[in-house]
Formats: structure tokens, sequence, C-alpha cells
């Protein structure tokens, strides 16, 4: 007994030995001090929900509101109505990749044909690539059409037609899938108890715990999806989850939040906090002493907000009485879009039956507005005068129909701005109208369509915007000559001087109330478009 007791101290000693060899007292450099620091517990419990009870009772007061006012949405429909699990995860997924910074109401529509037509993910695997960008036309970040499609794909081909069933695998197997999307289709098809985090759920968590440092850090992205793994009921994920979006995208709005229809306002610091500076500035107005008989409770901020930059989610800036609760979360100020010129030509040519027939190429399939059908079109490097920009497109639109033609039959029609994420995208219309239908493409990736029929192919709604401003301007001239012609047949001298080739910068407000020329018709067009 004596020696086990001896051999079981040496190996205490022998294994303090070890731990002391491997953990040595040492001074620590700057650099393993600063990492400390940045993992270090970001803030106090006045960010984060510390009592089960408090939780318990958001969990109620957001699901009765959700039973009562939720919307009526079809993918929310099918998700509890479709007793199979692959369709309902397929469902969903289709619907998160949807609303991806797509507003809901242009959704729906997309949703419904989409799933009339591609109910199952083996019948989006047999589409065309062609097929889905022109159900996808006019929904924008055409990158996920082309996502969702090659995702079914992989399902049918190496799943053997079976979704991913678990939120790692729909992570790691489902292209265009990051973590809030499987989370979501997660927790909405599959049952899951996680939490997600989207944009309105960010903002709904900042206020209710009074999170101000940026949303987009390390730090305060962390803390909200903790926090929203916390609050998560488990017997409804997907409907907790649906409730806080909805939440943040009917009543804590961006701006103007509808805090007295909010049913959680009582666990919101950010309106408590509201509330209380408002009484305290009333008092100062009227004059009145500051004391603590305010019937609000006292909600204290964060213990260690006072400690410059010791919480990593308290606001660095200070409190805007005029924002209010709009205080949290902060956003980081955006950058600017780049500016993009593009010369684009509309070419027509007479179609069969009299219809006119517009010439498309299509784009790359890679990049912006991937796979997606255009007007010839050239990116403008730098500002460059009209004639060199009408030889460039006439070389352009040559080389597509495999002909030579002049720059001369080159028309001017106006200017179309359209906005995207990133770019400010201005367009400069030109059109040419080619005599005969013999004109064919010499190049792969161009075809001619009627003009229905360009409004149902995959096309940008920059495109059908340029379309609009061609048909107007075209539209304009066409009812010109004919008066002119009905004129001339009347015996009416026309006593208009021919126009100069300078431009000249008119408003309808600047024209006195009389009829404008033709020309000066056009540039008004090309400023308000």
């Amino acid at each position: 007994m004596s020696r086990l007791r001896s051999a079981m101290d040496k190996g205490k000693r022998v294994g303090l030995q070890i731990v002391e060899t491997v953990k040595p007292k040492r001074k620590k450099s700057k650099t393993a001090v600063k990492e400390e620091e940045t993992n270090a517990s970001p803030s106090s419990t006045y960010h984060s929900f510390h009592d089960p009870a408090d939780v318990l009772l958001l969990r109620s007061q957001l699901l009765n509101w959700y039973d009562k006012d939720k919307r009526e949405l079809p993918w929310r429909t099918l998700a509890l109505t479709e007793s199979d699990l692959n369709i309902r995860t397929y469902a969903v997924w289709v619907s998160e990749i949807m609303l991806q910074q797509t507003q809901v109401a242009t959704v729906i529509d997309y949703y419904n044909r989409w799933m009339k037509r591609w109910p199952t993910v083996q019948d989006l695997a047999t589409a065309t690539l062609e097929e889905v960008n022109q159900m996808w036309a006019g929904l924008g970040y055409y990158s996920r059409g082309r996502r969702l499609h090659e995702g079914a794909q992989k399902v049918v081909s190496e799943l053997k037609g079976q979704m991913p069933c678990t939120v790692d695998s729909l992570l790691k197997q489902l292209p265009g899938v990051g973590r809030y999307t499987a989370a979501a289709i997660g927790s909405i098809a599959l049952g899951q108890v996680t939490g997600a985090v989207d944009g309105n759920v960010i903002r709904v968590l900042c206020r209710l715990r009074a999170i101000g440092a940026d949303s987009t850090s390390p730090a305060v992205t962390e803390a909200l999806w903790s926090l929203a793994n916390t609050l998560v009921a488990p017997e409804r994920p997907g409907d907790f989850n649906q409730v806080m979006m909805e939440l943040g995208a009917r009543v804590c709005t961006p701006k103007a939040p509808l805090c007295s229809q909010c049913p959680v306002r009582s666990h919101c610091h950010s309106y408590c906090k509201v509330q209380v500076k408002q009484e305290k500035n009333s008092k100062k107005l009227l004059g009145k002493p500051d004391r603590k008989t305010s019937a609000l409770p006292d909600i204290e901020d964060c213990s260690r907000s006072s400690h410059s930059g010791a919480c990593l989610l308290c606001p660095s800036e200070p409190w805007d009485h005029e924002l209010g609760v709009q205080n949290f979360p902060r956003k980081p100020a955006k950058k600017p879009p780049r500016t993009e010129r593009t010369l684009t030509c509309v070419v027509m040519r007479p179609g069969e039956e009299g219809k006119a027939e517009f010439l498309l190429t299509q784009r790359p399939n890679k990049g912006l507005l991937a796979g997606l059908w255009e007007f010839p079109s050239l990116l403008l490097e730098e500002k460059s005068p009209e004639m060199k920009q009408k030889r460039a497109l006439c070389a352009e639109v040559s080389r597509i129909l495999g002909t030579h033609l002049t720059d001369s039959l080159f028309q001017y029609v106006g200017e179309v701005v359209h906005i995207f994420s990133h770019i400010h995208q201005t367009y400069v219309v030109h059109s040419v109208c080619l005599k005969g239908g013999g004109a064919h493409t010499q190049t792969e990736n161009a075809q001619w369509l009627t003009g229905c029929a360009l409004q149902e192919a995959a096309v940008s709604t920059g495109v059908k915007k340029i379309l609009k401003l061609y048909d107007a301007v075209h539209g304009q001239k066409e009812q010109a000559s004919k008066e002119g012609k009905g004129q001339k047949r009347a015996g009416i001298k026309n006593d208009k001087r021919p126009q100069t080739a300078k431009k000249t910068k008119l408003s309808a407000a600047s024209s006195g109330g009389k009829q404008l020329s033709l020309s000066s018709f056009f540039n008004t067009v090309k400023q308000e478009s």
C-alpha cells in the first residue's frame, strides 16, 4: 500500500513538472496581449439575456404576435402543408435565395411561377441555364438563379436527388448557401433548433440589447448569433426565426420604427433608453428637479462602456437624440458605387409579318449579369467625342453582323441610368435601322428577337429601360414624319429651319410653353432618363 502511495505521489510530481515545462511563466508579447483582448468577453450581461424567465416571456410574446398577425406567404404555406421533406426543403431553399436583398412583395410572383414550373429539385436540374435566366429576369442579382440551378444539378448527380438534411450539410453541399441561409432552411424546413441572423434580425437584436458597434464587426456578428441561438424557441424554431424577420420587416424598421406596435418593447433596452432620456429632457424644459420618481424602469448602460474601448458592442459614437432607437445599430458608411458609362446600340431590322426584330448578344457566363442578353454594347473607359463613340459602336455592330456599316447610319437616342448595388451605370444609347430582313449574325451568342419576345427573354431591367426609351423616341419620330407628309400633301409650307449639329440644353420648364422642336425633345429625354 505504501509502495502504491509512493508511486502515486511520484506520478503527481512528474505530472506537475510536465505542466510547468509546457506552460513556463514568461512575459507576454504585445501581440499575445492584443489577441487576448480581441478574444476576451466583449461585453457585460447588459447586451445579453441572462434571465431565463425573460427569454421564455419574449418567446411567448413574439410567437403570439406571429400567430395573430403574420403575413400569409406562399413559401410559408408550402412549408406547413408539404409532407414530403425533400420537396419542403427545396421549396424553402428557393424562397430564401430569392429573398436575399429582395423585397417580399417582389418575390411572391417570381416564387409562384418558379414553383409551378419546377416543383421539385429534379425538375430544376433538367432545366437549362437559359430557361433559369429567363425565369429570373428582372429579379436582380442573377448569380442567385445560376447557383440554384447548379445546386439542383449537384443534388441530383451527387446526392441521389436527396436534399441535405442538416444545417452543416446544407452549408457545405449547396453553392450560394451561407450561414444564415443554411440556418433558415434548417429551422423552417427541417425543424432544427438554431437561430438565424439576417439583416432584419440584426436590427431587432441590436435594439433589444442596445448593441451600437459596427454590426459587421466579428465581435458583434458572434454576439448576435449567440443571442439568436439563446432566444430561439426549441419547440418552434422555424416560426421563431420567421417572427424575428417579420418584426424587423414590419415594425422594427430601419427608419420610422413602430415602437408603439412592438410586442416586445418591454424587453428593448433601446426603447427604454429613449423613454428615460425623453422624460429627463422634458423635466429640464419644465425646470423640475431630476428625481427618481419615474414609472419607467431605470435601464443602466453597459457597466464596461465607461472605460473607453472596453466593450466591443457599445456605440463608439455619441448618442444622437434625433435618431432615438435608430442609434442602434450604427452601420459603417457605404462606399459610393463606381460610375460607368456604356455605349449601347439598338439594332433593328424588319421581321416577318411587319414586326420589327432587335439584335441581342449574350454576356459572358461569369461576372455582372452573367449569361443574360443585351443590346450590342461597349464600355466607355473615359469621355470621348461623339463621332469617336459612333465609330467604335459601328465597328462592333459590323463585327457581329459580319458586314460593313457606316457610322452615319447611327442615330443618338438618349441616355438611360440604371443603378446596380455597386455600379452607377449610364447607357449612352444609339440606334440603327437596317433595311431589309437579310441581316444575319456572324458571331456566336447573338440572336434576333421581336419586341414581345424580348420582354419575355432573359434580359435585365436595364435592357427593358433602353427599349422603352427607344420606343418613345422612335414613336415621336414616326409621328413627326406622318405630320410632315400630311402637311406636304395639303400644300402647307414648312418654315422650320434645319437643325444645327450643336446640342442645346432645353427643358420643358424653360421653353416658355412653346412647342419644342424634335431635337430639343431628344435632349429632354436624355436629361430626364
